[in-house]
């Protein structure tokens, strides 16, 4: 039996760029017990953004996506984001291809106030005129400065989940844990800026 203290250092070391092998070695429990655990602890993980209520008025985000994989490089799965300007916090989420019906899950997992009041910045990518409104949507170049959080917040992501490091020996092999490990790195990162 695990004790609940080993469980905890676990669930923080799941937040590290360590590999689960390299997590098993460290708290010593078997790797198949710590894939039991790590399934069954991103299956559970919400799947929608939890964030700060936000009154109707001026909001601003920035978008992007980045590229990830599963088992196999041919495998893409980008990972869309938007983050909210003022809070820095990650207000919509959406994990699947590089396209327009993609760039409409992004929009459509923005909470509503975003969605009726927000002016979205993103680069050039053809999929975000195609959704997002006009009057809601400003595409910028990197010089302006209009989407460096949001580029910041993706090396973040990159450096500290270690299945999205470009090469690595940590890549995902399963889409559910894949999608679980993002989410549950977003979830305590917007806890964490209000701490």
């Amino acid at each position: 039996m695990i004790d609940p203290a080993t469980k905890e250092l676990i669930d923080r070391l799941l937040l590290e760029r360590l590999s689960l092998a390299g997590i098993a070695r460290a708290v010593k429990v078997s790797e198949q017990w710590l894939q039991d655990y790590v399934n069954r602890k991103y299956a559970r993980v919400p799947r929608t953004v939890q964030v700060s209520s936000k009154k109707k008025g001026k909001l601003a985000i920035q978008c992007d996506e980045l590229w990830s994989f599963v088992d196999h490089k041919s495998n893409k799965q980008w990972v869309w984001l938007a983050l909210d300007v003022k809070t820095r916090e990650i207000v919509g989420v959406y994990i699947g291809a590089r396209d327009s019906a993609a760039a409409s899950e992004l929009w459509k997992s923005l909470p509503p106030v975003y969605r009726q009041c927000a002016v979205a910045y993103t680069d050039f990518w053809g999929a975000y005129s195609k959704v997002l409104p006009s009057k809601r949507h400003q595409a910028a170049g990197k010089e302006t400065g209009k989407t460096s959080y949001i580029e910041r917040f993706n090396n973040t992501l990159r450096q500290r989940v270690s299945r999205l490091v470009r090469k690595t020996l940590s890549f995902s092999k399963s889409l559910n844990n894949h999608i679980g490990a993002i989410w549950y790195f977003i979830h305590h990162y917007n806890l964490s800026l209000f701490v």
